[in-house]
C-alpha cells in the first residue's frame, strides 16, 4: 500500500506543468488536418467546374440517351475521385504542418521554460525551412526555398505571436482560477480555496 502511494507521488511530481498559452498538440492537428481537407476538396471542386462545362458540352452534341447517360456517369465518378483526393492531399499537408507548428512550440516552451513570442518564431521559422526542404526540385532550389521558408516564417510568426500572447493576457486579467504558476484550477478546487478564503477572513 505504501509502495503504492510512494510511487503515486513520483509520477505526480515528475509531471511538469503545462505552461499557461501552450496550445494542446494533438487538438490542433485534427482542427488542422481538417482544415486542410476542407481547403483541398473546395479547392478541387471549383475547379472541376470548367469540366462540367465540356461534359454539357458533350452531352448536348450526343442524341443517343445510353451514350449520354455513361457521360454523366464518368463526369460524376471522376469529379468524386478529384474532390476525395483533393481532401485528403489538403489534410494531410495542412496536419503535417501544424503538428511540426506546435509540437516544436511547445517543446521549446518546455526546454526554455516560459512561454513567449519566440517560441512561436522559432517554431514557424523551423516548420517553413523544413517543408521548403521537402518541396521537389534541384537543391540550389531548396536551399534558396530553406532561407526563404525561414525568414517569411518567421516574419509572419512574429506578430501573430505577439497578438496570440497579448489576447492570452487579457483574457487572464483579473482570472481569479488562475495560480502562481499560470495553470488553472478545476472548479472544484477553485471552490474549496475560496470557502478556506472565507473560514480564514472569519
Amino acid at each position: 500500500m505504501d509502495a503504492n502511494e510512494t510511487s503515486e507521488e513520483t509520477i505526480s511530481n515528475v509531471a511538469s506543468p503545462k505552461l499557461a498559452g501552450t496550445v494542446n498538440w494533438g487538438t490542433a492537428t485534427v482542427i488542422g488536418v481538417f482544415a486542410g481537407m476542407l481547403y483541398g476538396g473546395s479547392k478541387e471542386a471549383a475547379a472541376s467546374v470548367s469540366k462540367d462545362a465540356e461534359v454539357m458540352l458533350k452531352l448536348g452534341s450526343t442524341p443517343d440517351k445510353r451514350e449520354q447517360y455513361r457521360l454523366m456517369r464518368d463526369a460524376m465518378e471522376k469529379r468524386f475521385i478529384r474532390v476525395t483526393r483533393g481532401s485528403i492531399v489538403g489534410g494531410v499537408r495542412l496536419g503535417m504542418f501544424t503538428a511540426a507548428f506546435y509540437g516544436l512550440q511547445n517543446f521549446l516552451a518546455e526546454k526554455r521554460g516560459l512561454h513567449d513570442v519566440f517560441n512561436i518564431v522559432g517554431a514557424g521559422s523551423a516548420t517553413a525551412a523544413t517543408f521548403g526542404l521537402i518541396l521537389p526540385g534541384s537543391l540550389r532550389w531548396r536551399a534558396r526555398n530553406v532561407m526563404l521558408g525561414s525568414v517569411l516564417g518567421a516574419a509572419f510568426c512574429f506578430p501573430l505571436g505577439w497578438i496570440q500572447l497579448k489576447l492570452i493576457e487579457k483574457a487572464n486579467e483579473g482570472n481569479p482560477d488562475l495560480d502562481g504558476r499560470g495553470e488553472a484550477n478545476s472548479g472544484v478546487g477553485a471552490a474549496i480555496e475560496r470557502l478556506e478564503g472565507n473560514l480564514k477572513a472569519e
